[in-house]
């Protein structure tokens, strides 16, 4: 989520500060390679694909919160992977980002039996399976099949094409690295903030643009308006067909004050104002956790003293 236009799904997650400390885990930054980048595409739209069927369970089975906050995920370091916020029951279900696994857990520990790995099936298949394992849920507060409020991009698996986990394994491997770090400087910003007495949202994935993030929101300046400070990590979109990290700012400032960010990142203002560091940037970069990470805190430095 970049904030494109205020809050949108942070609302009450922020409010209620639901979400942190989750699980442990790979705690380590993993090193990010120059893979081809039409795999990586591919990867991240079969992966997108995938995950919306947490969206539709979290629809179906959790009930409606404001500004969508009940359709938000974790990042599960365990399983390397995505999961819904508790259904009824405490289930959760979760995808592996590295193989296209769904699961269905029990409750908050790693996510067991039942699982269905997605490659060589339909959609259609998924919908069969996934109905049949949640049936049991039988006081849902919605339906499986209720059209999504969003588009995502178009890809062949919307027209009845078979996920294809294992011909883009390396590139789902990459993806997944890219969240396991995000979640891991995410982190860190949220603790460079707390330094400076100001709250953040909780880590969460919105299944919409399929970035991790978090937000920040400040105090009215002026009197008639909040400004909202939006980090994270999009997979790749329109905008840049390549993974990147963001800190977003809003309300959008003139283009003619923005100040100057350090070389490794740009200003984007098309459509959205952030700075931005793509992924051949940071892949080339000789420490790419550090570099990273020391952009992402000036960054939003920045974007503080703008809104400020």
């Amino acid at each position: 989520m970049r904030s494109r236009a205020g809050a949108g799904g942070f609302t009450q997650i922020y409010e209620r500060g639901e979400m942190s400390g989750e699980i442990g885990g790979r705690t380590s930054w993993r090193n990010l390679h120059d893979i081809d980048k039409a795999r990586v595409s591919e990867a991240r739209l079969q992966a997108h694909y995938a995950v919306q069927w947490l969206a539709r369970a979290a629809r179906a089975y959790i009930p409606p919160q404001p500004d969508d906050g009940h359709t938000s995920l974790i990042w599960d370091r365990v399983i390397d992977g995505l999961k819904t916020q508790p259904l009824k029951n405490g289930a959760r279900l979760s995808l592996q980002i590295g193989n296209l696994t769904l699961a269905l857990s029990d409750g908050d520990g790693p996510a067991g039996t039942p699982s269905i790995f997605l490659s060589g099936r339909t959609n259609a298949e998924v919908r069969k399976w996934l109905g049949e394992r949640l049936s049991g849920l039988n006081t849902g507060v919605g339906d499986l099949d209720t059209p999504l409020p969003y588009e995502i991009p178009a890809h062949a698996i919307a027209k009845g094409a078979a996920y294809d986990a294992i011909a883009c394994a390396d590139g789902l491997a990459e993806l997944a690295a890219w969240y396991s770090n995000a979640e891991i400087l995410l982190g860190q910003i949220q603790e460079h903030l707390a330094a400076r007495k100001l709250a953040t949202s909780a880590v969460c994935c919105w299944p919409h643009h399929f970035d991790l993030a978090i937000l920040t929101t400040l105090p009215k300046h002026p009197a008639d308006a909040t400004g909202y400070v939006g980090i994270g990590l999009s997979p790749g979109d329109e905008y840049y067909d390549e993974p990147y990290f963001y800190v977003s700012v809003y309300p959008r400032p003139d283009p003619a004050t923005l100040p100057t960010l350090p070389m490794f990142g740009h200003w984007h203002t098309h459509e959205f104002m952030a700075a931005v560091v793509v992924a051949r940037k940071i892949v080339a970069a000789r420490n790419q956790e550090v570099e990273t990470a020391e952009f992402l805190r000036c960054a939003v430095d920045t974007a503080l003293k703008i809104l400020m």
